[in-house]
């Protein structure tokens, strides 16, 4: 299409110049210069075409007697395109003394010295330097002011000053002429402040710029919940925040978790098991099903009941058993407390097992076993190894080997598990 357009305007160019030569040829005028006894006589078309010449040496000789200072104007040009580069590599591989040295001299480029001073700023907060950080952000908003005041935020911020960081970005936020980096800025400095709210009302816009991808703001949106959640001062405000939530983060598994583990504490307990059950019924959850599992000492019977229901369908999930051996603790059922745990345990090893394990032990009056247990238990929560419990040779062998399903599609068709 474009090649048929460039055809079109040729024909119509030359059949312009067609007629103009015509029109031209037919009456070609006349010219008449007179100056100081010089005499000087041609047609329009020959003065404009000298005219023309006249012009195109007028701009050559300028040229070349400019050429000396553009040539200074170049090398200093260079230099600093180098220089930002060279800064910014130097900034990502974590040489910020050399990466501000090389971003200041490279601001002196008035073209560079927006990005130039904010780069600069960046490695010196890096540094820890969050003053000379903000000496250098007063440059750089003359250049770039709203780039400049999100980094200022985020210097703040790191500086332990989050209420100056949200004071700073609020009026824009309140405006709805805030950047993406600088509602990211405005939701963690509302979680460090304790502004849940601000916090919460960033997230729509955050979502809608899709600046921090699905899993950033996947992670950014369960701090946030959880957060809130966490902070509800009673019952009512725990249950008035839960309704007013959009229905997708009502669904999260964190935020149904965090909400149960709260409205357990104001002494909520069917309302937290109603949501968990609620959201294991939608997607199956390890880590809920380890929360409903943790729930309160009522209707036990009954939900170690339906947690057995739950095993034939997931009979290698760690959390469930780990569920189960919990309700089986508090129901002393010691024996079928243990196959669970040791189960659980050699499934996914974690610090809630041993510990539910050392009360199994503690429960059967073994001491010994119940205090290494609790010593594993508090290994990993430090991050160290945990130590098998030394078995008895009247010890029964529990098979804690995983058991093999077999899952199917909506179409009956075999599904591989990874």
């Amino acid at each position: 299409m474009k090649a048929w357009r460039w055809i079109l305007l040729l024909v119509i160019v030359a059949a312009l110049a067609a007629f103009g030569w015509h029109w031209v040829a037919e009456d070609p005028g006349y010219v008449l210069l007179r100056l100081r006894g010089w005499r000087v006589e041609t047609t329009v078309v020959a003065a404009v075409v000298l005219l023309l010449l006249a012009w195109a040496l007028l701009v050559l000789l300028w040229r070349l007697l400019g050429w000396p200072f553009g040539a200074l104007t170049r090398r200093h040009r260079r230099i600093s395109r180098q220089r930002l580069g060279e800064g910014l590599v130097a900034l990502m591989e974590g040489r910020h003394g050399d990466a501000e040295r090389d971003l200041q001299r490279a601001s002196r480029l008035d073209a560079l010295r927006g990005p130039a001073l904010l780069a600069a700023a960046e490695a010196a907060s890096r540094r820890g330097e969050h003053g000379r950080a903000l000496e250098t952000l007063d440059q750089a908003g003359q250049a770039a002011p709203r780039a400049a005041r999100v980094l200022r935020a985020r210097v703040l911020r790191r500086d332990g000053k989050p209420a100056e960081a949200l004071a700073l970005l609020a009026p824009e936020a309140d405006a709805g002429t805030l950047t993406p980096g600088g509602w990211r800025e405005l939701a963690l400095a509302a979680l460090a402040s304790g502004d849940l709210r601000r916090a919460r009302a960033a997230l729509e816009p955050l979502q809608q710029s899709g600046a921090l991808g699905p899993r950033g703001y996947a992670a950014l949106e369960e701090r946030v919940l959880v957060a809130s959640l966490d902070a509800a001062p009673d019952a009512a405000a725990l249950n008035t925040l839960w309704t007013q939530l959009p229905k997708a983060q009502r669904r999260l598994p964190a935020a149904v978790e965090a909400y149960a583990r709260r409205a357990a504490a104001f002494g909520m307990i069917l309302p937290a098991m109603d949501e968990l059950e609620s959201a294991l019924r939608r997607e199956w959850s390890s880590e809920l099903v380890q929360a409903w599992g943790a729930l309160g000492d009522e209707d036990l019977d009954a939900r170690l009941r339906r947690a057995e229901g739950w095993l034939d369908a997931h009979p290698n999930d760690a959390g469930l058993l780990l569920a189960l051996g919990r309700l089986c603790v508090k129901l002393k059922l010691w024996g079928k407390a243990r196959q669970y745990l040791e189960r659980s345990l050699a499934l996914a090893p974690g610090a809630g097992a041993w510990e539910a394990l050392a009360d199994v032990h503690a429960g059967q009056g073994d001491a010994a076993q119940a205090q290494r247990a609790y010593r594993n238990a508090l290994a990993l929560t430090r991050g160290e190894a945990a130590h098998p419990l030394p078995t008895g040779s009247a010890a029964v062998l529990i098979d804690t080997r995983p058991i093999a399903i077999e899952e199917r599609d909506e179409h009956g068709v075999p599904r591989l598990r990874p």
